[in-house]
């Protein structure tokens, strides 16, 4: 005989048990506590964290707001088109060819500059830096000098955060050459072996703040408790000879190489020094492994680190916990660009850059 409380639970359309009362009770009181507790620790996040000054936060903005997944599965991601904001305190306008920089006319014969191009990541981008204060317009003024002229050089900034070579090569091929300019400095950073990112589309990573936070705090902890790299051996861990985002940057430099001297653009290639320690850099052998690339790929070479090894590395960062390279730095780096685009290409550069020779370090 089946029993009253059964008869009750498997009638349809009948009314449900304690048991199951009790159960929904405990279902829905579990989910509010989670939400309640979610809330909080996004407005922990919020309040306590996000300060217009957080490297974590303020990259996940600019990627949240800024860019977008690009069509071409070599590029990744790219800048959105006309857009803008605030990051680690400083405005960022991108202009309609998603480059963060005034409008260019793509013929630059109309306009009779020596054009320049430069190729990078945050660095050049100028992550924590105001526009003029990033390497190409840096660059930019030292070779116009002061003169009351018309301006006869462009640097053209095309660094977008988080780019690696692979990257910032597809991105010239596919659309920077149709700048047409004179030169490309393809900027390295000792990240730019890493493999191709690929954004996290899920409701936490586009929205949550304190999804940010904790995900970095996890990193950081499971670096110094659970054994995993820390930086120094996670950056020369990239360069083994197997390790494929290495394999895929000194293709990518071959082919820029290969594409300027069938295009005609003159080329080099600049390592940028990781900033926490310049004047003892515990780096040689990685500086090294990329100017053989460049020799072997007849590229003209400058390594920036003995630019500000003088220099305290604090000094020269754009916030106490942010290593990317301040106004100090970048003024320095782009002293050193000039020089080398002088010497090595006089034809373009050797008269106009001659002011800034001047106090090269």
């Amino acid at each position: 005989m089946i029993s009253e409380a059964a008869r009750e639970v498997r009638i349809p359309g009948g009314k449900p048990s304690s048991s199951m009362k009790r159960a929904a009770m405990m279902v829905l009181s579990t989910a509010l506590g989670i939400a309640v507790g979610a809330l909080l620790l996004e407005g922990i996040a919020r309040t306590a964290f996000d300060n217009g000054m957080d490297f974590d936060l303020e990259m996940w903005k600019y990627a949240r707001d800024l860019k977008r997944v690009s069509a071409n599965p070599a590029i990744a991601h790219e800048h959105r088109p006309n857009t803008s904001g605030v990051y680690m305190g400083v405005p960022v306008r991108i202009n309609s060819i998603g480059l963060r920089d005034r409008e260019f006319v793509a013929n630059r014969a109309s306009v009779d500059r020596v054009r320049t191009i430069m190729l990078g990541d945050s660095l050049t981008f100028g992550w924590g830096v105001r526009s003029e204060d990033t390497p190409a317009k840096q660059l930019e003024a030292l070779l116009n000098g002061t003169s009351d002229t018309q301006p006869r050089y462009e640097v053209i900034n095309a660094g977008v955060g988080n780019y690696n070579t692979r990257m910032e090569v597809a991105y010239f091929l596919a659309e920077g050459y149709k700048l047409d300019p004179d030169v490309v400095v393809l900027n390295y950073f000792i990240n730019d072996a890493e493999p191709t990112p690929h954004r996290k589309q899920s409701w936490l990573s586009e929205h949550s703040r304190a999804y940010v936070v904790f995900s970095s705090a996890i990193d950081k902890l499971s670096r110094l408790l659970l054994g995993r790299s820390d930086w120094k051996t996670y950056y020369r861990d990239l360069y083994g000879p197997e390790e494929p985002g290495w394999q895929q940057a000194k293709a990518a430099i071959h082919r820029l190489a290969t594409f300027c001297r069938e295009r005609g653009y003159k080329l080099i290639l600049v390592n940028y020094p990781e900033l926490h320690e310049v004047k003892h850099y515990p780096f040689p052998e990685v500086t090294e492994a990329v100017k053989r690339v460049a020799a072997s790929g007849q590229i003209p070479f400058l390594d920036l680190r003995p630019s500000v090894a003088d220099l305290a590395p604090d000094t020269l960062w754009v916030s106490p916990t942010d290593a990317h390279p301040n106004r100090i730095a970048n003024e320095r780096f782009a002293k050193s660009i000039a020089n080398t685009l002088a010497e090595t290409y006089p034809e373009l550069f050797g008269v106009s850059a001659g002011v800034a020779m001047e106090n090269v370090q």
